[in-house]
């Protein structure tokens, strides 16, 4: 929720000392982060058999539906006897499985081609050039650097929807977030970077963004002085 990126090393120095389980989520950054996109275990270089219960979906990255589940034999074991979600619901389906199949070869580079570098490459400087230009702007943006999770704090659940109805009539569709999926004054706007946005996507987005942000009084810090979103934007999203 808050696109910030746990310190993963100190956690699994803790739950060593202490016997402790480590359940990683791993819902925005398998696919996402880590040299080759392996998620977090490969961005901060942990052991993945230091972590024993990994989860993650495939909705985002993989561009499909459901998720997963990674652990100890026992424990998947323990999972499929006992999960209701495994015992009730019903399995993904051909062309979803395949979906997954294929979208994973594209990750590794194991359809013989680079799509999944330049993906990579994409995200992180697509992550980076609009973290930078909300922040420039005035908003309060969380989240670490290499996260293409940001959410803009509204803080006020009155400007939720003030915010979005805005943004849509100038053709932009924003998530909003509110309580009880958040504290009652932490509402946020909640962007989700993917290699596939544009440059002109992104400051299209930015721009509207901009303009809501002044219209309904969300732009909390002074903002810098304006620059052509454009010509910022041009070095690394070219």
């Amino acid at each position: 929720m808050e696109g910030e990126l746990c310190k993963l090393l100190e956690i699994v120095a803790i739950c060593k000392k202490y016997k402790a389980y480590v359940y990683l989520d791993e819902a925005h950054s398998i696919g996402a982060v880590g040299k080759t996109e392996k998620g977090v275990c490969e961005l901060f270089g942990v052991d993945t058999a230091d972590v024993d219960i990994m989860m993650g979906n495939f909705t985002k990255s993989f561009g499909s539906c459901g998720g997963y589940i990674a652990g100890s034999k026992e424990l998947i074991q323990y999972l499929k006897y006992t999960c209701p979600a495994h015992l009730y619901g019903t399995s993904i389906s051909p062309p979803a499985a395949q979906q997954i199949i294929s979208a994973i070869k594209v990750i590794l580079g194991e359809d013989g081609s680079s799509r999944g570098a330049q993906k990579l490459v994409r995200i992180r400087e697509n992550s980076t050039f609009f973290r930078s230009a909300l922040q420039k702007m005035g908003f309060e943006v969380l989240g670490d650097n290499d996260s293409p999770v940001m959410p803009i704090m509204l803080y006020n659940p009155a400007k939720i929807p003030a915010f979005s109805r805005e943004c849509l009539k100038r053709n932009v569709a924003i998530v909003t977030v509110g309580f009880p999926a958040t504290p009652l004054l932490l509402a946020r706007a909640r962007i989700c970077i993917s290699s596939s946005h544009t440059k002109e996507d992104l400051v299209k987005a930015l721009e509207v963004i901009s303009t809501v942000g002044d219209l309904v009084g969300i732009k909390y810090f002074p903002a810098e002085p304006k620059k052509d979103l454009q010509e910022e934007g041009m070095v690394k999203l070219d």
